[in-house]
């Protein structure tokens, strides 16, 4: 494919949503996911990118995805699966659903052959917390291409924007895309990257 073409998505649809690793189907297409804290707009994120207003769940309380959801794109000629992963670090799920979404999230990102590339997705205005750094230096262990992607941008003032986005580069050390879902702003160089990783790569330095 050249991806000099404009980049078009096609198709979204929703699959479905499992509580266990183990309940997904054999992967048939590359699989690109979606991680990160609870209310960083994953789900927004998610509906702005395949131009719908609700193929993932978007709730003013934290923490409603609790399982793994698999979600079928055509992105012109590219098949691909986008995961959208339960949002971790919300204090009010029981001890019990927190102890599970671990092991959860580890063994699909751990197991699944089909992963080409995670999107750790991070509030702009908070920058990465602890679990944040966690999770990608578990991806960097694995060897598995992550990208860094600053949410609510426009939540920001214009002059302040490049100026946190520089400061994010410079603690994580690695490439941030930033992005908004009111603006759009992310949403062609996104679109682009995942076709890059669906189709053989993406570079994850900065």
């Amino acid at each position: 494919m050249n991806l000099n073409q404009n980049l078009v998505i096609q198709e979204a649809s929703f699959v479905l949503s499992v509580p266990d690793v183990r309940a997904l189907p054999a992967p048939t297409f590359a699989e690109l996911v979606m991680a990160g804290k609870s209310n960083v707009g994953k789900s927004s994120l998610i509906n702005t990118i395949v131009g719908r207003q609700a193929l993932a769940r978007v709730s003013s309380t934290p923490g409603c995805t609790r399982g793994i959801n698999l979600f079928r794109i055509q992105l012109s000629d590219i098949s691909l699966h986008l995961v959208d992963l339960p949002g971790y670090g919300y204090a009010q799920r029981s001890k019990q659903e927190r102890k599970a979404w671990g092991p959860m999230i580890e063994g699909y990102l751990q197991h699944r052959v089909g992963i080409r590339l995670v999107c750790v997705i991070v509030d702009i205005r908070r920058g990465m917390s602890e679990e944040d750094e966690q999770l990608i230096e578990f991806l960097d262990s694995l060897g598995t291409p992550s990208l860094l992607i600053a949410t609510k941008l426009d939540k920001l003032p214009k002059a302040q924007q490049k100026v946190a986005l520089a400061a994010l580069r410079r603690s994580s050390q690695r490439e941030v895309l930033g992005f908004s879902s009111v603006t759009k702003d992310g949403k062609g160089p996104l679109i682009e990257r995942m076709a890059v990783a669906a189709t053989g790569g993406v570079s994850t330095q900065a």
